[in-house]
């Protein structure tokens, strides 16, 4: 053994830490490092300002919405790295199934891993070496700390008198007042196999401090996912194959063979349990934590309290972040035994809800679909219609929305989108979500209830496993209502909840057919951006039609805050009339007022966003479409009529242009075109 080098690696770890090239945290201190140090924003959620961590939203599959979770989540860690209660609580995410509670926890585990690979952010720990030379260890010549312990725990615990130590490492290393303070902040004492070997290497080389720390050995913590360390996640099983074992560890019958001592807490392998590899800074994450039987949760309570590892009165103190998972039914069952109160009370229970931003939505769906190039049952090219994920989006959106006295269910769902709902504000959506949420019974509060991810996923699989999916080889929009449907009807247990279900699909399917319109309109007139431009004109024409410099010739000039030109735009009060007509607008008043808050939100939207196009604001959205259509073809109806009964070339001739149209600019395929048609020559649907 080199005589130096061990002791070299020892001071080189404490002198690295002073000056601030190495770390000693603890597990709150870096996750909340490595979420606040990144980038955060400010955003509006259902009326509320709260921030959002960029953290969560970077990587190709990353967590979609979720915002007053994770900002729990990130207050939580906050407090406890300050020191707060929370360093002595467990966090615990309740909710439906299907809702991203474990997808969120493990996406957090694998950036945590991502953060610690970093050489800066490096873990460290110490190993045993030599142990062959003293008695009672037969042939163990290596031994690890078996929690992981920084190398600075066992710095602050190097000579018997706690002070003695302290002034060592002021002296030897040089540490200031300030920094001892620190690191004495996140003091324990080493764990009960350290501590009687570091005892026993004391003995053996008669307190020479020189001598002794030549048995130290300073390594990185392995990072490695599949080994558990650093992250580790233990699911609950059932009754008969868990045990205590499989998060504490148990005696090891091999070490019993070498090791003479019988005292010696070392013949314990804590390894063997999930909570020692994740005991030197890490996150532990029990998933489903409340369906463990009554044996394991009353570990947990003491690990979570206490944070030490205890068998046979031995204790191993650990550093864990503790998360945990739990759905409603699992965690209700658990409520009502009231004997198990002191569980709940050691931990802070966050109620995930289900995404309610259908925007947002178009991302989950998006995962749900898959990334990859999808194929028929006969290998043949599978084409999405463009609609599908907006149609899957709206109608999983819709069930997960509760009824409100105040507010129709597509007032609230494009309010929780952060969209114009015609009078409506999102003050109205505040106080709905704030009186649901006074409810005692969790499922009956805002986005708790309704279809979850994984259903999405059940109704993709049946709409690409159908034999009309395979045959025409595309997955035709409309038809995802049918399989939602028939995820209801197997799914879903509670009578209620699923004639609510099935409503929520009829105005899915409403919505379905006012997008067709306008699609159709945008076929007609060989221009994808057809629609957008005659609504923005509008709204050009509205806030123009007063204008002072307004001449005879009814020309406007304006400056397009999208590109920054001057533009010229003739206003058509008759094309401004039958819109307002077609949304119901029969007096000068009302017609007024509607063009006001036209105004006011071209005024608080243009300036936060250039490119905001009242794409959002369906009646507006469906007035200009069917003005448009009136005055093009004689109405929808014509329109239905000339492409319906092709008997003649004219109507022929423009069946295939919309046709062509639909598969070079709109991203259809022939089959996805042609039933598109097909449901908008019918009377389905109507709304």
């Amino acid at each position: 053994m080199a005589k130096n080098k061990p002791v070299a690696a020892l001071l080189q770890h404490a002198t690295a830490v002073r000056e601030g090239t190495r770390r000693f945290e603890n597990a709150f201190q870096g996750v909340a490092r490595m979420i606040l140090d990144d980038e955060i924003e400010k955003v509006v959620v259902n009326g509320k300002t709260t921030y959002d961590f960029r953290i969560f939203r970077s990587g190709r599959k990353h967590a979609i919405g979720m915002y007053d979770e994770i900002n729990s989540f990130v207050s939580f860690v906050k407090d406890a790295a300050e020191g707060g209660s929370s360093k002595e609580m467990a966090f615990v995410l309740v909710g439906e199934p299907g809702n991203g509670k474990t997808f969120l926890v493990e996406y957090l585990c694998s950036q945590y891993r991502q953060f610690l690979f970093r050489p800066e952010n490096r873990k460290y720990t110490f190993r045993f070496v030599g142990m062959d030379q003293l008695p009672h260890y037969g042939r163990i010549a290596t031994i690890e700390s078996q929690t992981y312990e920084d190398p600075m725990i066992l710095a602050m615990n190097l000579l018997e008198e706690s002070e003695e130590s302290r002034e060592l490492l002021a002296k030897k290393i040089g540490f200031s007042d300030t920094q001892l303070e620190q690191i004495y902040d996140n003091y324990r004492p080493m764990g009960a196999c350290s501590s009687y070997i570091w005892n026993d290497i004391r003995t053996f080389c008669n307190g020479n401090l020189e001598q002794m720390l030549e048995f130290i050995e300073i390594i990185p913590v392995p990072l490695t996912e599949s080994l558990g360390t650093v992250t580790g996640k233990y699911a609950a099983k059932d009754k008969i194959t868990s045990s205590a074992v499989d998060l504490l560890g148990e005696e090891s019958i091999q070490r019993l063979l070498h090791i003479t001592d019988t005292n010696n807490p070392y013949r314990f392998d804590l390894r063997r349990g999930a909570l020692a590899r994740v005991a030197g800074g890490g996150i532990h994450f029990s998933d489903e934590i409340y369906k463990n039987k009554k044996d394991l949760v009353q570990v947990y309570l003491g690990v979570i309290q206490n944070r030490v590892i205890e068998m046979d009165g031995y204790k191993w103190p650990i550093d864990t972040l503790i998360i945990a998972t739990s759905n409603n039914a699992e965690f209700n069952r658990f409520l009502a035994e009231k004997e198990e109160a002191p569980i709940i009370d050691r931990c802070r229970i966050c109620y995930v809800s289900h995404n309610t931003h259908y925007r947002m939505q178009e991302q989950l769906t998006d995962y749900a679909i898959g990334s990859d190039t999808k194929t028929t049952l006969t290998r043949e090219d599978l084409h999405q219609d463009p609609n599908l994920n907006h149609a899957a989006s709206v109608a999983v959106i819709l069930s997960r929305l509760p009824r409100s006295d105040k507010l129709t269910p597509v007032e609230t769902m494009k309010l929780a989108a952060g969209e114009v709902a015609g009078e409506k504000s999102i003050k109205t959506l505040a106080e709905v979500i704030d009186q649901l949420n006074q409810n005692p019974d969790i499922t009956k509060r805002f986005g708790q209830k309704g279809l979850g991810q994984r259903n999405l996923g059940r109704a993709i699989q049946l709409l690409m496993e159908s034999s009309e999916t395979n045959e025409g080889r595309c997955m035709y929009a409309y038809d995802i209502f049918a399989a939602l449907e028939r995820i209801v009807l197997d799914y879903v247990p509670d009578a209620g909840d699923r004639a609510k279900y099935l409503e929520d699909l009829k105005i899915a399917k409403g919505i379905y057919r006012e997008r067709i319109m306008t699609e159709m309109f945008n076929a007609y007139m060989d221009e994808p951006q057809a629609i957008r431009k005659d609504v923005m004109n509008y709204v050009n024409m509205v806030i123009g039609i007063d204008a002072e410099n307004l001449g005879p010739d009814r020309m406007w000039k304006y400056k397009d805050p999208q590109s920054g030109e001057l533009r010229a735009l003739k206003i058509d009060e008759r094309f401004v009339r039958n819109i307002e007509e077609r949304l119901g607008l029969k007096t000068e008043e009302q017609r007024e007022s509607f063009r006001t808050s036209i105004r006011k939100i071209y005024g608080q939207k243009i300036s936060v966003d250039p490119n905001y196009d009242f794409m959002d604001n369906l009646e507006l959205v469906m007035a200009v479409t069917d003005v448009r259509l009136k005055s093009d073809i004689a109405g929808a109806g014509s329109l239905v009529g000339a492409l319906a009964n092709r008997t003649n070339e004219e109507n022929q001739k423009l069946y295939d242009r919309m046709i062509q149209t639909m598969l070079g600019k709109l991203n259809y395929c022939r089959t996805c075109a042609q039933k598109t048609i097909e449901y908008f020559c019918t009377q389905e649907d109507e709304v």
